[in-house]
């Protein structure tokens, strides 16, 4: 394909009503923004549901590896099927803040909404959703029943439920899909909604020539369908604690490393079944986008162990993952895939060779590449390093928006980057512009820009700050920001540095 460019944006951050972006009519205006844009890409986050009483909205921890975030359902597609009234949405509070999201507020009303279109909707005369819970049923009985359960026992985590249906005996299955027969199946309804807006939307973004970058995230939150259905898969006790926990040693996020929280993987056990939840997870995911973002690459070949009851991450250490074994069941089963890796953090040689053995490109961040004063050979993301079998990014969902995070820096580090790019007297506030274009610039293959840094935002639009654990995803973009002044400016810097998407010029 030659030079490309993308931009990175959750649905969650589209623009519009009701609190929270959807697959919604401004989900496919932004699709004609990026084919305005001339780009080649759109990046999401994962589209997991967030796990919201214990994971703080972060779909990196999610109820489910396999379902999809509920709240992206269009209201607005549900009232044109006559499922809800004006009135009923518009009485719904979603929050005061166009650009805020309130995660407790859509948590409350939005699956409200959602109960009353499923009991209004023809279920039985619906071949599609026949169909649906037909093929999916090898993921979707065992999550429309978790979240069920999660509601009929008051939302405590599926550890604490009675002994009978924590173990998943039969005849406790039996009994409670028989008493929550119809919350399982509106689960399922909303389910098969989201999956049905989803693909409409991804073919409305093929059909404009912008393939769909989706991200997987490497771990399942504990308290999630997953873990109460496969306990084996998992670092469980017999009594189905947690031994260990996932996280990372300290990094330029925290001086103490991260404690994640959820479970590890008991690799032994995976291999013995050749990777099938791996193989069932990884297909599914393939069938939602068009490149998939492996993220936390590292713990694929090794992860970071801590013992569980730690209050910092130093007492952890590293243990071997599957390595490559993992992408070559992938590849005999799926055959070979566009895949991306978050290979972001420690590098270490080993590391840097599965890489080189998968032969996906991996990521570089431009904000790493002036952590250090090191500009040499050593820093594999300083522009002039970067090769092209790989993607450029500015910043990620995890870092500070370009422009907050050069503002940040002492005078001295400023004053350090400006030697560098020769902008000497370019104000402080107009070097995001610098940054942008020289992530464009790069030799890399790819150049995904996330969207604020092509409108010079600051922190207060950043997404995500690693091992702080409130106000993360709630940032949006407000109606009227996706302009067709932004886009033709986008599509001026991106035709500059040769990364235009062709088909747009056809």
């Amino acid at each position: 394909m030659g030079r490309t460019a993308g931009i990175l944006m959750p649905v969650s951050a589209l623009p519009g009503k009701y609190g929270i972006g959807s697959f919604s009519e401004e989900a496919y205006k932004f699709v004609d923004f990026l084919e305005k844009a001339g780009q080649s890409y759109w990046q999401i986050i994962p589209l997991n549901p967030p796990n919201h009483e214990q994971s703080f909205d972060t779909p990196y921890q999610s109820f489910s590896a396999f379902a999809g975030n509920p709240y992206f359902v269009s209201l607005d597609k549900l009232k044109a099927e006559g499922l809800l009234t004006a009135e009923e949405i518009e009485e719904a509070d979603f929050g005061d803040e166009p650009q805020h999201i309130d995660y407790d507020k859509l948590y409350a009303n939005r699956l409200n909404l959602l109960r009353k279109a499923y009991d209004r909707a023809d279920k039985v005369n619906d071949e599609g959703f026949n169909n649906f819970v037909r093929d999916n049923g090898w993921w979707l009985d065992d999550y429309a029943m978790f979240m069920s359960l999660k509601t009929f026992f008051g939302g405590v985590e599926w550890r604490k439920w009675p002994e009978d249906i924590r173990r998943r005996w039969g005849f406790a299955m039996d009994y409670y899909h028989d008493k929550l027969y119809f919350d399982i199946e509106f689960h399922k309804y909303i389910q098969y909604r989201f999956f049905n807006e989803w693909y409409a939307l991804k073919a409305y973004a093929n059909s404009k020539h912008i393939g769909i970058i989706g991200d997987i995230a490497i771990y399942v939150s504990l308290d999630s369908a997953d873990a109460w259905a496969h306990p084996e898969l998992f670092q469980l006790d017999e009594n189905l604690e947690q031994t260990a926990v996932a996280g990372c040693p300290p990094d330029q996020f925290s001086a103490d490393g991260q404690i994640w929280g959820t479970p590890l993987y008991r690799w032994d056990e995976h291999r013995k079944t050749d990777y099938g939840w791996w193989m069932a997870r990884l297909w599914h995911n393939f069938c939602t986008c068009d490149m998939l973002r492996i993220d936390h690459f590292r713990g694929l070949d090794e992860y970071f162990s801590i013992p569980f009851g730690s209050k910092t991450a130093l007492a952890g250490h590293w243990e071997p993952g599957p390595g490559m074994s993992l992408f070559w069941k992938m590849w005999e089963n799926m055959g070979h895939k566009a895949v991306l890796v978050e290979d972001l953090g420690t590098q270490t040689d080993s590391v840097r060779q599965m890489v080189r053995d998968s032969g996906f490109p991996n990521m570089k961040v431009l904000q790493f590449g002036f952590d250090t004063n090191d500009y040499g050979a050593g820093n594999d993301y300083i522009p002039h390093n970067v090769p092209e079998h790989c993607i450029m990014y500015t910043g990620t969902h995890d870092n500070d928006p370009i422009h907050g995070w050069f503002m940040k820096l002492s005078q001295a580090e400023k004053d350090m980057i400006k030697s560098y790019y020769g902008t000497e007297s370019v104000k402080d506030e107009d070097m995001w512009k610098v940054l942008v274009n020289s992530a464009l610039m790069s030799r890399a293959e790819t150049c995904i820009i996330p969207i604020q840094d092509y409108m010079g935002l600051g922190s207060e639009a950043r997404w995500n700050e690693p091992s702080h654990l409130e106000n993360n995803y709630f940032w949006r973009v407000a109606d009227g920001d996706l302009s067709d002044e932004l886009a033709q400016r986008i599509r001026t810097m991106t035709r500059t540095h040769g990364r235009l998407n062709w088909e747009t010029e056809k």
